[in-house]
């Protein structure tokens, strides 16, 4: 068994399309949309295969995301390399993108860092 996808809702849509695509290599597919309820997506494809939806539609709650919280945390991109991961989390941070840890080497062996996406989801960046 395998995850197919993950999927998120956000309130922009193309911004952060550009962002998976910008940052994480992601490939968009063409965008879906439902004129009856509005309901917009793209699936965007990362190298390995992974999936990631991201959706919109009208009148989401948009709660605070605080970090320590229930339900999904985060999602882990391995970029391959300590020198990726750090060389990526210097080019966030240098476009304003918060950095909440590292680059570091964690309790349980992993070089990692994590970073706040511009809708305030939690991104780790991993080798």
């Amino acid at each position: 068994m395998r995850i197919e996808h993950v999927a998120m809702y956000v309130k922009d849509l193309e911004k952060t399309r550009d962002f998976f695509e910008k940052y994480f290599g992601a490939v968009s597919g063409a965008g879906y949309h439902n004129r009856n309820t509005d309901f917009r997506s793209y699936f965007l494809s990362f190298e390995d295969g992974a999936r990631l939806e991201i959706m919109t539609k009208p009148g989401m709650d948009d709660a605070e995301k605080a970090l320590a919280r229930t339900g999904f945390a985060h999602v882990a991109f391995s970029v391959g390399s300590r020198e990726l991961v750090d060389e990526l989390t210097k080019r966030l941070k240098a476009d304003g993108f918060e950095v909440v840890s590292g680059p570091r080497t964690t309790g349980d062996g992993y070089y990692e860092s994590c970073i706040v996406d511009l809708e305030g989801n939690q991104i780790e960046i991993t080798v």
